[in-house]
């Protein structure tokens, strides 16, 4: 017997079968949720962060008020070193750009630098340039938190000195120290648990609608009007079963 199957004859089925589909969709959030919590090593990431400048703060002393030879005062030393901070103070557009292809080519340093990388203790390092900025990210992932807020630090103390090593001018220090994170950033037990809902559900609308599919038995008078083409005006019933 061939079947017709229409959007309505499918939501009958499904219908039909609904407790059957929520049971499987529990059953397999289930297992995912158990998979996600008992067999998967929980991740925890971490990071640091440390800014790299291509120029030197320079401050000036104060000096003692003095006189032109015309008799005209001069700008006393602390007004002068007042400017010169305030000068200081500024950061101009060059300084960023120029810091910021000094950070670049840092991060390329410090990642084949064998002094950084004999830090890493089994972790996952990568060392990023926040945009346009001078920032470099250092982030650390692995199986214990501790160990990553470790490591992070311990690359940002020794990044300074790798950079020293390697240029003579500049400037480079800690903005941020890393912290123990409190929490895997992997699994994400509920994402995980929804995603074995769905694949529950939709196994068992594809499964329940295959096997109806593949059914070829007569269960009501509206197959017998569906292969013959003709309705149906009366059935004979089964007077032995009634009878039991």
């Amino acid at each position: 017997m061939t079947k017709s199957f229409t959007v309505q004859r499918i939501l009958v089925i499904l219908l039909h079968r609904l407790p059957l589909i929520i049971t499987s969709g529990i059953i397999m959030a289930l297992l995912f949720f158990m998979y996600s919590t008992f067999i998967i090593k929980p991740v925890y990431s971490t990071s640091a962060m440390i800014f790299i400048q291509n120029y030197n703060k320079s401050s000036d002393s104060s000096t003692a008020p003095t006189q032109s030879a015309s008799g005209a005062r001069e700008p006393r030393g602390n007004d002068v070193a007042s400017n010169n901070n305030e000068v200081a103070q500024k950061i101009f557009s060059s300084d960023i750009s120029g810091s910021s292809n000094l950070a670049k080519i840092c991060v390329t340093f410090f990642k084949n630098s064998d002094d950084i990388s004999a830090l890493y203790n089994g972790c996952s390092v990568d060392f990023a340039v926040e945009e346009e900025t001078f920032y470099i990210t250092i982030s650390v992932t692995g199986s214990d938190p501790q160990k990553c807020a470790n490591v992070a630090n311990q690359i940002a103390e020794k990044c300074q000195d790798v950079y020293h090593q390697g240029f003579s001018y500049g400037q480079i220090g800690t903005i941020r120290t890393a912290k123990e994170p409190s929490s895997p950033v992997s699994p994400n037990k509920t994402q995980n648990t929804l995603i074995g809902a769905a694949v529950g559900i939709i196994l068992a609308c594809l499964i329940v609608i295959l096997l109806d599919f593949i059914d070829t038995t007569i269960k009501s008078e509206d197959d017998i009007a569906e292969i013959y083409k003709i309705p149906v005006f009366a059935e004979i019933p089964d007077f032995d079963s009634q009878s039991r």
